[in-house]
């Protein structure tokens, strides 16, 4: 971060789950002292490698206070690795993961976009990201150095893509 620019305040509202050794709060940033209010952020509601005995809590939550509960998630195992990785229904999509991987899946993170126009690109940039290590993506992992598909983002975007020359090789290449 640069010097210039001072961290969000953190402010606590309310404790959600405590489930030792963990105990879970809702709260709310507040911009620092000169950070423009125009400035829009891209996520509505975000929580970052919270334990999975938590996940009902926070759901109950987000559902009371009527916070959107589609977006981005994220499941990691107990070294914080991202092993899932979707877009949709948060909970429930979490809560199907967990159950199948009980022993891997430790923590889950979760994003909110309040506008979805972004959503599936911003879930296509996570799953290149860390797509070698997502374990139970089975049909978004890839298995090679091949790029992915550009057709996975919106329309209307302007992309570079690498291609394989066609046709024959000249001779001793």
């Amino acid at each position: 971060m640069a010097k210039n620019k001072r961290p969000s305040k953190k402010r606590n509202e309310e404790k959600v789950s405590d489930h030792a050794p963990w105990a879970i709060w809702r709260g709310r940033l507040v911009p620092a002292a000169g950070r423009p209010d125009k400035v829009e952020s891209i996520f509505s509601c975000i929580a970052e490698k919270l334990p999975f005995t938590a996940l009902a809590d926070v759901e109950r939550d987000m559902r009371s206070k009527k916070i959107t509960r589609t977006g981005i998630y994220l499941a990691h195992d107990s070294m914080g690795v991202v092993r899932y990785a979707g877009l949709g229904s948060i909970f429930t999509r979490l809560r199907a993961r967990q159950k199948a991987h009980p022993l891997q899946l430790q923590y889950f993170s979760f994003y909110v976009l309040p506008h979805k126009k972004h959503q599936r690109e911003l879930e296509t940039l996570i799953i290149r990201a860390v797509g070698q290590m997502l374990a139970f993506n089975e049909r978004k992992k890839p298995m090679t150095i091949e790029a992915g598909n550009v057709r996975d983002y919106e329309g209307g975007t302007v992309f570079y893509e690498r291609q394989k020359k066609k046709g024959r090789r000249a001779p001793g290449k």
